[in-house]
């Protein structure tokens, strides 16, 4: 009994990277392509999206907060960005411009939608699951409104390079979403606003009793939840060659995922945004892994639904003992 006691903060703390180095294990064992250096790179380059949505989705959840919208915000900020960044008639005029023009844009775009749902939160106490769910509906309506519904294509090499180019041989994707984690993971652990966003998820009352600038806190949340959607968004399309109106559906679920089983609490005020990452990893391992295996991908659906369920029944369970 004392043994299982002493070993229990451990596994708490240490248990998703155990399972993602045993995933990983099984993976390699059954499959002799995973380990490949190919295949590494692919994972790493597939999970980068869905990682820097979930880096954002730390941060609002670590408030007691949730964002639905991301997945439509990808899309918004992909054909927005796209149509400064296309040789097309789809094009704004004067376009294609310099790629700092369109990235500049995206970053504008997805920070101001999420700035909406932060006002609507933060200012007028509306509801994080009802405010985002209706930007999860605008931001879409909007995207296709101002694609008319079809795609952008023909976008320049130099906005396609953010998500088909590499440095050193490390594709961009995976640079970008390193540089998104080492950010977060100072301005978190090492700033005062990361103090902050913890103790506004760990008792609100408490935070603004003690004089912290819980709304300016929750708002700040949303804008850098959209502004990284708007990243993934900009990545996305930029790999794809094309911007889809029809992108980033049920994107939000992967990074929510994501972070829930990385051991952030939906209760606000606990997790890491280093434990986001590996429970990024291990979904990208999870379905990678899956693929190769031959499994059709209805079941990974179904695989990741219950690792959601069961890393919340942990954690309400950690709070019960506590």
């Amino acid at each position: 009994m004392g043994t299982a006691s002493r070993m229990a903060p451990a596994l708490q703390r240490y248990g998703i990277l155990i399972a993602l180095a045993v995933l990983c294990i099984v993976l390699s064992v059954v499959s002799e392509n995973f380990l490949t250096s190919r295949n590494i790179i692919n994972v790493l380059r597939q999970t980068s999206i869905n990682g820097i949505l979930a880096v954002g989705m730390t941060f609002v959840i670590l408030t007691r907060g949730i964002d639905l919208s991301v997945g439509s915000v990808v899309a918004l900020v992909g054909v927005v960005s796209a149509s400064f960044a296309t040789t097309s008639a789809a094009g704004v005029a004067g376009a294609p411009y310099m790629p700092l023009i369109p990235v500049a844009v995206g970053l504008l775009t997805g920070m101001a939608v999420g700035s909406v749902s932060g006002i609507a939160v933060a200012r007028f106490s509306v509801p994080a699951f009802v405010a985002t769910l209706g930007m999860l509906s605008a931001a879409r309506g909007l995207t296709l409104i101002y694609a008319g519904g079809r795609p952008i294509p023909a976008l320049t090499d130099g906005y396609r390079w953010i998500g088909t180019g590499d440095i050193g041989g490390i594709p961009v994707p995976i640079i970008l979403f390193g540089l998104v984690f080492a950010v977060a993971h100072f301005v978190l652990t090492r700033t005062r606003f990361g103090r902050h966003v913890y103790a506004v998820g760990g008792n609100p009352h408490a935070a603004k009793v003690s004089g912290l600038p819980v709304r300016r806190i929750r708002f700040a949340v949303y804008a850098i939840s959209g502004a990284l959607a708007g990243v993934a968004g900009m990545i996305l399309a930029a790999r794809t060659g094309s911007a889809l109106p029809q992108a980033g559906v049920a994107y939000e679920l992967d990074a929510i995922a994501a972070v829930v089983i990385g051991g952030t609490s939906l209760a606000g005020g606990i997790g890491r945004v280093s434990g986001t990452v590996i429970g990024a990893l291990l979904i990208g391992v999870m379905n990678n892994g899956l693929d190769l295996l031959g499994v059709e991908s209805y079941y990974q659906q179904v695989i990741k639904g219950a690792l959601i369920v069961a890393a919340v029944m942990l954690d309400r369970s950690r709070k019960t003992e506590d």
